[in-house]
């Protein structure tokens, strides 16, 4: 493990490899959709709550939840073992089961790695947060808990039929009782002299209170629309409360570590703070804004693990784990997100939309396919036929090499012919390689909307 790295990939994978008692404080915010239909998590069907691949697993009663529940069920020397069992009867077999084995898979991991001084905040909704205390008794021991804080806000979108749900639950917990903690304090105005008799400068009495176990979003307040510092990831968190959390639990150098860094609230809070820290994300997306919209502003250039430095990194990965491959290749065309349905898509690795549909086409939907071998020209010709399937104006088939010359893909996909957007022609159907990626040539495309925020975004490098 390195400070000041970005990892690419499961964090699971990751934090397997680097030693015991070596991270100071852990914050996570795992993938957990608060506007999801919670029938899905309870049973009730199958569909998929999360925004891209890499988290779809996670939510769904599938081979792998069974194989992990009955792993860790069989183990009872397993940290979540008494957790895991109980919550099987509970819940049954159930999205909501499948989240708790995934978390039950990665706190033991976080446990050992963090220091006896070291601290964890788990944040979550109240959907799930009864029962990941259950897990996180388990694993970390009832006795190590301290708070459960509330973050309660206002945005909009409140409900008739229940009171608004408008609050995020965090679970503090620590390693041991020699954890390091500076309580905050707040200003507090009081109408007339309570029990302290300090005024400020406008007369008014006031006291400096340690911060208590509920957050008001008037301190904190949460990112919406208007916010300034909004960067456009789906779920980001202020960056007041990761200096909140961190200032509290930390010291100045030591080391922290989020492991779902998604949007990179996290690493650009310790870096503002003067900690070393450590981001993972499963999705290349993340790496790339936390990189590109947290760090870069800062002066800060990330090291940068897991994602293909270079052409030679690229086939590695394509060879080592083609599913992450794929995503990575589709995410380096701007505007294309990867395709979230890997079964009877046609071989659809990515899709996107364009800002202006095509005058010449009825759609503005934008596909890719991805081959991480070697291709052939019916590849091509398979991928064409499911353009015209999913009525898509244009279609990038990507390769780790350029076809050759003589494949004849050159001419198939020529035959196709240009699309109008604005004043400007395309190429309906490009053949385009990652090395062309690293050598600074992209595929020729319009105006694209972020799948993420909506937002225009040009076609130029990743």
């Amino acid at each position: 493990m390195t400070p000041q790295t970005l990892y690419y990939g499961d964090c699971l994978d990751w934090v397997r490899q680097w030693p015991d008692d070596s991270v100071d404080l852990i914050y996570l915010d795992p993938p957990f959709n608060s506007n999801a239909n919670y029938n899905i998590l309870f049973g009730e069907g199958n569909g998929v709550p999360a925004q891209v691949r890499a988290f779809r697993d996670t939510w769904k009663w599938d081979a792998a939840a069974v194989d992990r529940v009955q792993r860790i069920t069989a183990a009872v020397a397993h940290p979540a073992y008494r957790a895991v069992h109980g919550l099987q009867h509970v819940l049954g077999g159930s999205g909501m089961l499948a989240y708790i084995s995934y978390m039950a898979e990665r706190l033991p991991e976080l446990q050992r790695l963090l220091k006896p001084t070291g601290s964890i905040y788990l944040h979550c909704d109240p959907t799930a947060s009864h029962y990941l205390k259950i897990l996180m008794d388990g694993v970390f021991g009832a006795d190590n808990f301290r708070n459960e804080i509330v973050w309660a806000y206002r945005t909009g979108g409140v409900s008739v039929r229940h009171w608004p749900r408008k609050h995020d639950i965090l679970l503090f917990y620590v390693k041991t009782n020699a954890y390091l903690h500076h309580p905050p304090r707040e200003r507090v105005i009081y109408d007339r002299p309570f029990f302290s008799q300090q005024f400020n400068e406008q007369g008014q009495p006031y006291a400096d209170v340690y911060i208590r176990d509920v957050w008001d979003g008037d301190a904190v307040k949460p990112v919406i629309n208007v916010s300034r510092e909004r960067i456009g990831y789906p779920t980001q968190k202020p960056i007041a409360l990761l200096e909140r959390i961190i200032g509290a639990s930390s010291g100045e150098g030591d080391l922290v570590l989020d492991p779902f860094c998604g949007g990179g609230t996290t690493v650009a809070a310790a870096a503002g703070l003067g900690r070393r820290w450590v981001g993972i994300d499963i999705s290349p997306y993340a790496i790339d804004i936390t990189q590109n919209e947290r760090l870069a502003p800062l002066g800060i250039q990330a090291n940068v693990e897991g994602i293909p430095q270079d052409l030679a990194g690229a086939r590695r990965l394509a060879r080592d784990n083609h599913q992450d491959f794929e995503a990575w290749a589709v995410t380096r065309i701007p505007g294309l997100a990867p395709n979230e349905i890997k079964v009877g898509d046609g071989g659809i690795d990515g899709r996107g939309r364009m800002q202006v549909k095509p005058a010449d086409h009825g759609s503005p939907l934008v596909l890719a396919q991805v081959k991480g071998g070697r291709p052939a020209i019916d590849q091509v010709r398979a991928f064409m036929t499911a353009m015209e399937r999913d009525n898509a104006a244009m279609g990038i088939f990507v390769t780790l090499d350029p076809f050759g010359e003589r494949s004849g893909a050159w001419g198939e996909t020529a035959g196709k012919g240009q699309i109008i957007v604005g004043a400007q022609s395309y190429p309906r159907v490009q053949l385009w390689s990652i090395a062309e990626y690293f050598d600074n040539r992209m595929p020729s495309i319009p105006t694209m909307l972020d799948p993420n925020t909506g937002r225009p975004v040009q076609g130029q490098m990743v």
